[in-house]
């Protein structure tokens, strides 16, 4: 497990909804599937876009800001699926911190 997916989980260990902070690289592969919408369809978070590096076409990797609201269970599975996909994360352990 990353460093980054052990801060995170610090925070999943409370029951009540929480939100992250998470940096993601979707490789080009991904670029057709839609990572982001299924994280709220497949996965049950409120996801809001706080940030987006996009290449001038269509089919160029993506960075995206992210903040995930959820159960911890809910933003584990996520992460998980987001790992699957080898899509790169990069966390932000107190999301009551500065902004990006």
């Amino acid at each position: 497990m990353s460093l980054t997916m052990q801060m995170i989980g610090k925070q999943l260990s409370r029951s009540s909804p929480i939100m992250t902070r998470i940096k993601i690289q979707i490789p080009k592969r991904c670029m057709k599937e839609p990572v982001i919408s299924r994280l709220t369809s497949e996965h049950g978070l409120t996801v809001n876009i706080t940030g987006a590096m996009l290449g001038a076409h269509s089919y160029e990797e993506g960075w995206f800001d992210l903040e995930l609201h959820g159960l911890p269970q809910q933003i584990q599975d996520a992460l998980a699926y987001l790992q699957d996909l080898n899509v790169k994360i990069w966390g932000k352990p107190n999301p009551d911190g500065d902004s990006w």
